[in-house]
């Protein structure tokens, strides 16, 4: 047994390893998965001193309670969390975008994220963790990825397979926002809703659904009408791309979705806006805004220099 590891005292609601996903895997129905929040996993990797690629554990809403037991190591935790460390009898508040260090028995409390859906723990380090497809990102639906494809649970011992020992103490500041409109361009069956429909999507807001996770977002409001078929020949699935059923409510496919579908597709999220979107939690409003493809690609340029200097600022 490695004498580093973490024991899981409580798993939190949805704690789970991922990386950066798996790629080139549609063909036989396996979707990217990998973290929600992209630019949030980087800089967690980036802040514990690891490579971009390197497992991280997301929790959602409510994180994990892990004691540790082992060599001292630099741990960070990205989004908007609320946590805790404890050292012998003294309690200390946690703070985001910036790294701690956790010593033998030491225990780190991730309380619940304030305001949004998803947070990271990185550690300076990596997990032991089996690769499935050259990714240890879990996919429970699917059961695929490390940890058996399934969250990590209450008791559990997570082991380390190294500890990086040249790390060194990190902050950024940083402050996650939200943005106005979620834009978004025309799906491939755009002309199967009525103009009125067509009218109510991109002016309306909608509300996003308590019935929502990695694989979905629901959202509710004014039925979309559909005006040609509500059920076409499954197609091709991406993320972000936004189907609308029989009901009138749009569904977005997430980071584990689906990969073929059978609704009409009234448009996708832009890549730019994905990790927003994300963050939204149950009850909270949705606008859209049109952009085309060229703007799409513009705005992803925008966000992954964004991001890119974020990083080299730690």
């Amino acid at each position: 047994m490695s004498k580093n590891y973490f024991e899981i005292i409580r798993a939190g609601i949805n704690s789970t390893f991922q990386d950066i996903g798996r790629n080139n895997l549609y063909h036989i129905g396996v979707p990217f998965s990998g973290a929600m929040d992209n630019r949030n996993y980087l800089l967690a990797n980036k802040l514990a001193g690891n490579n971009d690629n390197y497992p991280v554990i997301e929790f959602a809403y409510q994180g994990p309670h892990l004691k540790y037991y082992g060599d001292k190591l630099n741990i960070a935790i990205t989004g908007d969390v609320t946590f805790k460390i404890k050292k012998g009898d003294d309690l200390f508040d946690g703070q985001c975008y910036q790294t701690f260090t956790l010593e033998n028995n030491d225990e780190l409390d991730i309380i619940s994220t304030n305001r949004s859906v998803y947070g990271y723990l990185a550690i300076s380090g990596k997990f032991d963790l089996k690769y499935q497809w050259s990714s240890c990102s879990v996919n429970t639906k699917a059961k695929i990825g490390s940890n058996k494809g399934e969250k990590i649970s209450d008791n559990q011992r997570i082991k380390l397979k190294e500890i990086n020992i040249n790390f060194k103490n990190k902050k950024l500041n940083y402050i996650n926002t939200k943005i106005e409109n979620i834009r978004v361009i025309k799906g491939t069956n755009f002309n199967y809703f009525s103009e009125e429909g067509k009218k109510i999507f991109l002016k309306n807001e909608f509300k996003v659904s308590k019935l929502s996770d990695r694989m979905g977002m629901r959202l509710e409001g004014k039925k979309i009408e559909n005006i040609v078929d509500t059920n076409i020949r499954s197609e091709g699935l991406i993320k972000g791309v936004i189907q609308v059923p029989a009901d009138g409510n749009p569904i977005i496919m997430l980071s584990d979705h689906g990969t073929i579908g059978g609704y009409p597709k009234i448009g996708v999220v832009i890549s730019a806006d994905y990790d927003k979107l994300v963050q939204l939690t149950p009850g909270s409003g949705v606008k859209f805004q049109e952009v085309d493809l060229d703007n799409a690609e513009n705005l992803f340029k925008l966000y992954d220099l964004e991001t890119q200097n974020l990083i080299s600022q730690i």
